[in-house]
């Protein structure tokens, strides 16, 4: 599955200030369900690495009125760490509350939709300073699992487990959980959730692929989003988060039915 990225924000990393109306995000909204999105991520608080909080009410009026119009062409999520922006946008159509805190698997219980438990070593104020870990995939990994545990306990039917690549994690610890992304997806299906991985246009993708010593900018790291996507996806992965729709919807026709080996000699059946 893939979920298309679109924040109604001024200040996010990749794509802020291009969908600030309300018009402008339901148009790309719109773009990206054509594309195939199997879901559309409708974000209005930025949570890139040093972003300054938005109050709720600003919050809401970013988010509420593309939530309204987006859901009844498609299922959306929200991108919130706050719960009255979670329970409005529910109240408006969103099935999923993504949470980079890991804090809303009361709220999802509460009105009955799935929740994303991600892995955020820090605040967006502070989580890129100086993360540490002893084993970065084993203390993922478990937090993840537990917040799924949390969730079950609470009465959430539907969990997704992200482990929050760029949230707190050098270029090493990425690439150590991509690399293991193969063993959350076991983890998670043990206990009945599925995994989800955003690494499109991520900072790491951007510092891997330089050949200077400044990492690519955001629009220059384009290969490096749909070849860590695509990877993910051959690891099993069941939803990953992107901001070019097109390209890994196109990618998963190629891993999807080859994972499944559903190649057929007169072609590929899907």
């Amino acid at each position: 599955m893939v979920m298309g990225v679109l924040n109604v924000t001024p200040d996010s990393f990749f794509d802020g200030g291009r969908y600030q109306s309300s018009a402008d995000a339901i148009a790309q909204g719109r773009a990206m369900v054509a594309d195939g999105a199997d879901m559309v991520d409708v974000g209005g608080e930025s949570s890139r690495p040093g972003a300054a909080p938005v109050d709720e009410d600003e919050e809401l009026r970013r988010v509420i009125p593309v939530i309204e119009a987006l859901a009844p062409i498609g299922p959306v999520s929200v991108d919130t760490v706050k719960p009255g922006v979670a329970r409005a946008a529910v109240a408006a159509g969103a099935l999923l509350i993504n949470d980079v805190s890991g804090t809303l698997w009361p709220v999802a219980a509460e009105c009955g939709v799935g929740w994303v438990a991600m892995h955020r070593q820090g605040t967006p104020a502070d989580m890129q300073a100086d993360p540490r870990y002893d084993d970065v995939v084993t203390e993922v990994h478990r937090h993840v699992l537990d917040l799924a545990e949390r969730a079950r306990s609470a009465g959430v039917g539907e969990i997704w487990l992200d482990p929050g690549i760029g949230f707190g994690k050098t270029v090493a610890h990425n690439l150590a959980l991509l690399a293991k992304v193969g063993e959350l997806v076991g983890e998670a299906e043990a206990v009945g959730a599925r995994v989800l991985v955003g690494t499109s246009n991520k900072w790491f993708l951007g510092k891997i692929g330089s050949t200077g010593g400044e990492p690519l900018p955001p629009e220059e790291r384009a290969e490096g989003s749909l070849a860590s996507s695509t990877w993910a996806m051959a690891e099993g992965v069941h939803m990953v988060r992107v901001h070019d729709v097109l390209a890994s919807v196109r990618a998963a026709w190629l891993v999807g039915p080859v994972a499944r080996r559903e190649v057929e000699l007169e072609g590929v059946s899907r």
